[in-house]
C-alpha cells in the first residue's frame, strides 16, 4: 500500500471528531504534518522540478490503519507524463495502463487524425476559382455603373419622355442580371469540372469525420462507465450515475481528493482528514499560492464527494452555520422612502443563495415589510463588507440600476494587502475577467473572453507591515478587486484573508468605505475595527 507514517510529534496531536468539509476548512494539524511531509518528498525529486515549479495541486489524506495513524498522499492529473508513482496513490481509473481499451481506441483516433492531415493537404488550390470571382466582380461593377447611369437618366428625362424609355431600361436591366446569372453558373460549371479529384477527396475527409466523431463519442460513454467512485458504504456509482442528469465534465475524478477517497476505500483504510495544497508558480489566468490549501473543485468535486462523503461523519459547512450576530450588525445607515443604505458584515451574502444563508435582501424585508422592494441594486461579495444601496420601490430600483449602468456612481474600498507598498504609489489596474467555471465561485484573468476591468488604486499607509490601499472600480465584475490585487500583473498583493486568491484568515480586509450618486454620499466611518479612518486619510 502507498501508505506513509507521520512525524513522531503528530503523536501527540489528537484526531478530529468529524472528517473534513472539503469545500470550506482550515486544515487539521494532521493534514498540515502530512502534506509538510509531501513537501519533503518532493523536494528529493529533480525529475519533476521543473514541472512542480510550473504549479500543480497535491493533496494528503490521513487515515487509520491497524490502530495506527499514516497518511496517503497524491497529484492532481499527471505527474511526469505518468499516472502512477510508488509514493502516491493510483488514479480512480488508469487509462494509461497498457492494454487499456482507451489506449487502444486512442489511437485509432489518431491515425484517423494523421489521415484527415494527409488528405487535406493533397486539396489542390483552384485557380479558377479566384478567376471566376475576379470576372463576376467586374460584371457586378459594370452593372452598377449601368444601374447609376439609368437612375441619372431617369431624373433628366421628362415624364413623357420617361414613359418612352422606361421599357427600354427596363430591358437592359433584366438582360444584365440574366447576363450575370448565365456567366455566374458556367463559371461555377467549370470550377466544378476541375474540382472533381478535390471533392472526392473532400467527401473521404467528412466520412473519417464522421467516423471519430462516433468512435470518440462511444470512447466517452465507455469511460463514464469504468470510472466508479465507492462511499464509506461500500456503495458504488459510475461518473454517468454521478453527474445524473449532467453530462460528466471533462478530468473528472482526476483531482486529488476522489483518488485519494477511492484508495482508503477499496483499502478499508478510515479517513479522517484532508487537505489539498498548491506547490510551485501560479498559472498565468488563475491565481494559485505556494503553499496555499484550496478547497476542493466544485464543478468536477462537488458532485464526485457529495457521493464518497457518504457514510463518513462530516464537519458541517462553515459557511451553513447560521449566524444571527450577522442579521444584527447589518446597519441601516440611510433611509427614504425610496432607497435604504446599509453596512454588510463581512460572511453575509447579498442576495439568497442556495444553502438559506443570512443574506441582506431577506433581512431589509423584514425591516422594511411596507416596501414594495427592497431590491439590490449591486452586489457585495459574501467577505466583503461595507455599503450597500437597496430601492424599497421599482422606480427607485430602475433609476440606480441606471446610474450602476452608466457608471455614474462613485465607489471607494479600503484593503489592507498582505505586504507593504510605496506609500503613495498609485495608479490603475486593468485586467479582463471571466468566471472559472471549473471551480466556481473563482474569477480568472481571461484576454480572449472576460469582461473588460479596471480599478484606480492608492497606497494610503503601511499597518503593521500591511499596505492599507484605496481600491476605486470603474467596473463592477465579480471578485474584481480581489483579482486585481492578488494576481500577478496586478498589484501581486493578496488581500488579507483573501481565501480564495491569498491566505484565509479571520475576515477578508476588503470593507466598501464610500458610496456616491446623485448629490447623494454615504460613508461608514468604521472600518476594520478603526474608528474615523476615513477622516484620517482624506478620502
Amino acid at each position: 500500500m502507498r501508505l506513509h507514517p507521520l512525524p513522531a510529534f503528530t503523536e501527540e496531536i489528537e484526531s478530529p471528531s468529524c472528517f473534513t468539509f472539503p469545500f470550506c476548512y482550515e486544515p487539521h494539524l494532521l493534514s498540515v504534518a502530512a502534506a509538510d511531509e509531501v513537501r519533503l518528498f518532493l523536494a528529493s525529486q529533480g525529475q519533476w522540478k521543473e514541472e512542480l515549479q510550473a504549479g500543480k495541486m497535491m493533496g494528503v489524506l490521513v487515515v487509520q490503519h491497524q490502530g495506527s495513524r499514516c497518511f496517503l498522499a497524491a497529484f492532481s492529473g499527471t505527474l511526469g507524463g505518468q499516472t502512477q508513482h510508488d509514493y502516491f496513490v493510483p488514479p480512480v481509473f488508469d487509462l494509461m495502463a497498457p492494454g487499456c481499451h482507451f489506449q487502444d481506441e486512442e489511437e485509432r483516433i489518431s491515425q484517423i487524425n494523421r489521415k484527415i492531415t494527409e488528405l487535406t493537404a493533397r486539396i489542390k488550390p483552384n485557380a479558377l476559382q479566384a478567376e471566376m470571382q475576379a470576372s463576376l466582380a467586374i460584371m457586378k461593377e459594370q452593372m452598377q455603373r449601368a444601374k447609376a447611369e439609368r437612375a441619372a437618366l431617369r431624373s433628366r428625362l421628362s415624364a413623357e419622355a420617361l414613359a418612352v424609355e422606361e421599357p427600354t431600361l427596363v430591358r437592359e436591366s433584366q438582360y444584365q442580371k440574366a447576363e450575370y446569372r448565365r456567366q455566374q453558373q458556367q463559371w461555377k460549371k467549370r470550377v466544378e469540372e476541375t474540382e472533381a479529384e478535390n471533392n472526392i477527396l473532400r467527401t473521404q475527409i467528412r466520412l473519417l469525420q464522421a467516423e471519430r466523431q462516433q468512435r470518440s463519442q462511444e470512447l466517452q460513454q465507455w469511460l463514464f462507465n469504468q470510472v466508479s467512485f465507492l462511499n464509506a458504504k461500500g456503495e458504488e456509482k459510475n461518473l454517468l450515475q454521478v453527474f445524473h442528469p449532467f453530462a460528466p465534465p471533462s478530468g473528472a475524478g482526476d483531482c486529488c481528493a476522489p483518488k485519494l477517497l477511492q484508495y482508503a476505500y477499496s483499502e478499508g483504510l478510515q479517513p479522517i482528514c484532508m487537505a489539498e495544497f498548491w506547490v510551485g508558480a501560479s498559472p498565468k489566468d488563475e491565481l494559485r499560492t505556494e503553499g496555499n490549501y484550496y478547497p476542493s473543485c466544485r464543478s468536477k468535486c462537488k458532485p464526485i464527494l457529495g457521493h464518497m462523503l457518504q457514510g463518513l461523519q462530516v464537519e458541517d459547512n462553515p459557511l451553513l452555520q447560521q449566524h444571527e450576530a450577522l442579521v444584527d450588525l447589518c446597519k441601516v445607515l440611510y433611509s427614504d422612502a425610496d432607497m435604504v443604505v446599509v453596512s454588510k458584515p463581512s460572511g453575509m451574502l447579498s442576495v439568497p443563495g442556495k444553502d438559506d444563508l443570512p443574506n441582506v435582501a431577506d433581512t431589509m424585508k423584514t425591516r422594511f415589510p411596507e416596501s414594495t422592494g427592497p431590491m439590490v441594486v449591486h452586489r457585495l461579495d459574501m467577505d466583503t463588507s461595507g455599503l450597500m444601496a437597496l430601492a424599497l420601490t421599482e422606480e427607485a430600483y430602475s433609476r440606480l440600476q441606471t446610474l450602476f449602468l452608466h457608471r455614474l456612481v462613485s465607489k471607494t474600498y479600503l484593503a489592507l494587502l498582505q505586504k507593504p507598498m510605496a506609500e503613495g504609489e498609485q495608479g490603475e489596474i486593468a485586467l479582463p475577467l471571466a468566471p472559472d467555471y471549473e471551480d466556481r465561485p473563482r474569477q480568472k484573468v481571461d484576454r480572449r473572453h472576460g469582461k473588460p476591468a479596471l480599478t484606480h488604486y492608492r497606497v494610503l499607509d503601511n499597518l503593521n507591515g500591511h499596505a492599507l490601499v484605496a481600491l476605486y472600480p470603474v467596473t463592477g465584475r465579480t471578485h474584481q478587486l480581489r483579482v486585481h490585487c492578488a494576481h500577478l500583473e496586478g498589484l501581486h498583493n493578496p488581500i488579507v484573508g483573501d481565501r480564495l486568491y491569498g491566505h484565509p484568515a479571520e475576515r477578508l480586509m476588503l470593507h466598501a468605505v464610500r458610496l456616491s450618486f446623485e448629490n447623494k454620499e454615504f460613508q461608514d466611518p468604521k472600518v476594520f475595527g478603526f474608528e474615523n479612518i476615513i477622516e484620517e486619510y482624506g478620502l
